[in-house]
């Protein structure tokens, strides 16, 4: 008899799609096209054994279609982990709009992704992510009821950045407890690449701590910013990872932890916001371990966002929200200690909490 991973090998080679969808383990994918609106979208439904998928929506201006369904399995997939793990009660989802936002996003086209939505009836919640904002969802939600990340004026908890960067920064004492002895970043060197909204917020908390700061955006005016605000030194990518520096916060795009960015890398800590941020998870993991860095869990890092809008579909308190990001130090810290114990990568450590939980509350319910 075939091993699952042989089947999954088999079917990949045979029909791109399906054979993905059984390397990741998911359960639906739909595909959405409206040549009215010049719609090209995917929504990946990983797992909804904890609850209903949720994960936000990207617009981003592929390639190629291939690079989007990959890119959408890995992001659903990484959110049923990061709920999981955050100990809230949803699944994991995650939807691709195929364009370039500033030439093909209307209302429109927003209103017919939102139709698309809500004929899965409530089993994919979306929100915000790269290439959409707050305003976005207002639009969607004109279609579905099935959307998180709304204003505060809706009675939704607004921009989840500030709750996702305090569990980046909370992680990152956690995990410069481990490697330095305390969970101090005072006169750390940190290394903050994208200074989106995460991104900016990390910055202000780390500059209050007296961090020594060096940033990099393609954005020349989002560097001007946190240079002039917040003292920080502006980097160009051909340099940046030939500085010597304590840690290093990935808060852009994933993949960044890559064998060429790996070969340059000095740093203690890998610690930051962006999603799958290893490049391979099995070969980079085992590499940044060899190297002696230690590296917190993307899904773990960043999860505020993701607790940010469970406490929205539960009738929003940003105290709340936040409490529940804070406790994200005591997570990156028991990973930590659990992939020192079995000898083992922390992603490895981190997935297996996930899917410790995942197969225990899947013995006494059924998918959503």
């Amino acid at each position: 008899m075939m091993e699952v991973k042989d089947v999954a090998s088999t079917a990949l080679a045979q029909n791109p799609v399906i054979g993905r969808m059984l390397e990741y383990n998911h359960e639906q994918l739909v595909f959405c096209n409206d040549n009215e609106t010049g719609l090209k979208a995917i929504i990946g439904v990983h797992n909804t054994i904890l609850g209903p998928s949720l994960g936000g929506t990207r617009f981003w201006n592929y390639n190629n279609e291939t690079e989007a369904l990959i890119d959408v399995l890995r992001l659903s997939r990484g959110m049923t982990y990061k709920s999981s793990v955050a100990g809230i009660n949803l699944g994991g989802g995650k939807a691709v709009i195929i364009g370039d936002p500033k030439k093909i996003k209307s209302e429109a086209l927003l209103r017919r992704f939102g139709k698309f939505i809500n004929t899965l009836g409530g089993k994919y919640i979306t929100a915000e992510d790269v290439g959409v904002n707050t305003r976005d969802m207002e639009t969607i939600h004109n279609e579905t009821s099935y959307v998180a990340g709304l204003p505060v004026s809706m009675g939704g908890g607004g921009d989840p950045s500030p709750v996702t960067a305090y569990g980046v920064y909370v992680s990152m004492k956690a995990s410069a407890k481990e490697v330095y002895g305390n969970d101090s970043l005072a006169g750390k060197k940190v290394l903050v690449q994208g200074l989106g909204n995460v991104g900016m917020h990390l910055v202000e908390y780390l500059a209050k701590e007296k961090a020594v700061l060096y940033v990099y955006d393609i954005s020349e005016e989002r560097v001007k910013i946190a240079v002039g605000l917040h003292s920080a030194t502006s980097v160009t990518p051909d340099k940046m990872f030939d500085l010597d520096i304590d840690i290093y916060a990935p808060c852009a795009l994933g993949a960044t932890v890559n064998d060429d960015a790996l070969s340059k890398l000095k740093c203690a800590i890998i610690c930051g916001a962006a999603n799958n941020q290893l490049a391979d998870e099995k070969v980079h993991g085992e590499v940044v371990t060899k190297k002696g860095i230690l590296y917190a869990p993307d899904f773990v890092v960043n999860a505020g966002g993701i607790i940010n809008v469970y406490y929205e579909l539960e009738g929003y308190v940003r105290e709340r929200a936040m409490a529940h990001a804070e406790k994200i130090y005591d997570t990156t810290w028991n990973i930590i200690q659990t992939a020192k114990t079995e000898k083992i990568p922390t992603y490895m450590a981190a997935n297996r909490i996930a899917e410790k939980r995942i197969e225990a509350i899947g013995k006494i319910k059924v998918r959503f």
